[in-house]
């Protein structure tokens, strides 16, 4: 048999054109998915974005230009107020100026007296209706005031002890206002300068050195002529925070003066004669020969007396300044170790430039301060105010130099405010009533 190729007919072409004609559709529409897909990808790795199409472009016009209704409520209320934050009102925002007239009385201390007295000066400039009174009548003679409530705030350099405290009947805050050095003042003729190591000092206040020249003193102090002279021996007739300070340090540096003697405001003496205030010491030890007593270092200045050296813990020898007086408490402060309470005590303390004989002093006030039968809340708002000036950096603090007392360390002054926001009249706490 014999096969032969068909001719396609007219129809059999039709088709095929039909067909070819579909096929290249499909490829077209291929070709401009592919096309497509190239260019987003080509936009994609350049970091572009698709061109938008005429609908995204007429949608996108009012979310990229909002109007004024719209910004109102997202744009500035929010960031407002984060920029503009309520201002804390804390016992600092309390102004330090009043037109109020009064008069605060207080009684204590004669330590920091001339310190008082240039504060109550100073006070009197800023706040020409208030004035200070302050007696200057021992630091034992302000607490029995304050535990009879005769007073609106008293001083001492020595702690309430917890007899006292007991009889106050209600809390008694100590407020530290500054430091200050004792220093065994002492007149010798031609004023040497004369060094104390531990032993010796006891010695001499415990009566067991009696003379200039004894062994003790001249090892003590080589080189200098001492003469055979009797040891006149000047102490604190009344109650006092100096001799707190100071008996508290012979308690630290001799085991026999703590047993026999022992740390208060008042003691039995074993040796010497008694003078009242710092005044009054200085005034004897200035005017008998071979004297030596303990003062606070304003008052020997002030009366020129020549005061000696004492080893300290870390067996340096120490001259008394703002700086070693300072220094006493700085090792308390830096070791977070400063009692809540304010009642620190620093003598015989640890630290190579520290002077052993330091101490602060205080003001006393009452917690409640409605229990004093003269107070009222105005009053009480007037001494919470006088307090803080006292503690202020630009206010009472400023003058401790110029007096040869030591500032407080900040940390110290800011647990002291803390302190005076615990003060009440009639439960309220005082300081809240005065911020502006």
């Amino acid at each position: 048999m014999v096969l032969t190729a068909k001719t396609p007919g007219r129809k059999d072409r039709k088709m095929v054109t039909l067909s070819k004609l579909r096929t290249a559709g499909r490829l077209s529409k291929l070709l401009l998915v592919m096309v497509g897909a190239v260019m987003l990808l080509a936009l994609a790795a350049c970091g572009g974005e698709p061109v938008p199409t005429p609908t995204t472009t007429a949608t996108s016009v009012p979310t990229a230009t909002p109007t004024k209704a719209a910004q109102t409520p997202t744009a500035t209320s929010a960031p407002v107020s984060t920029a503009t934050p309520t201002p804390r009102r804390d016992i600092d925002s309390i102004p330090r100026t009043t037109s109020k007239s009064m008069t605060l009385t207080g009684a204590g201390a004669t330590f920091p007296f001339p310190l008082y007295s240039k504060f109550s000066a100073e006070y009197n400039k800023l706040n020409p209706g208030i004035k200070i009174n302050y007696q200057s009548i021992g630091s034992g003679g302000g607490i029995n005031q304050v535990i009879q409530k005769t007073v609106d705030f008293g001083g001492t350099d020595g702690p309430m002890n917890a007899e006292q405290k007991t009889s106050a009947g209600s809390t008694v805050l100590h407020i530290p206002m500054a430091m200050g050095a004792v220093v065994p003042a002492y007149n010798l003729s031609g004023s040497p300068q004369i060094r104390f190591s531990q032993d010796t000092i006891a010695s001499i206040y415990l009566g067991k050195i009696t003379k200039w020249n004894d062994p003790k003193i001249a090892a003590d102090n080589p080189g200098v002529t001492l003469p055979n002279q009797d040891i006149a021996v000047v102490y604190r007739s009344d109650g006092s925070g100096t001799t707190f300070i100071w008996t508290d340090y012979l308690a630290n540096v001799s085991q026999e003066w703590k047993d026999k003697v022992g740390t208060a405001t008042s003691v039995s003496w074993p040796t010497g004669l008694g003078a009242k205030g710092n005044e009054g010491v200085a005034n004897q030890v200035g005017q008998i020969p071979g004297a030596v007593g303990y003062v606070e270092l304003a008052y020997a200045k002030q009366n020129n007396l020549r005061f000696a050296q004492l080893k300290n813990k870390a067996g340096n020898w120490i001259t008394p300044s703002l700086e070693t007086t300072s220094a006493a408490a700085a090792g308390m402060i830096a070791a977070g170790e400063f009692p809540e309470n304010m009642e620190a005590r620093v003598v015989n303390a640890a630290g190579a430039n520290s002077y052993g004989a330091a101490g602060f002093t205080w003001i006393l006030i009452y917690q409640d301060l409605s229990v004093l039968p003269q107070m009222n809340l105005e009053r009480a708002q007037e001494l919470i105010r006088y307090a803080l000036w006292s503690l202020d950096r630009v206010g009472g603090q400023q003058y401790h130099a110029s007096l040869d007392y030591a500032p407080l360390d900040p940390l110290v002054v800011n647990m002291a405010k803390e302190k005076l926001k615990t003060v009440t009249f009639k439960g309220t706490p005082v300081w809240e009533t005065m911020l502006p």
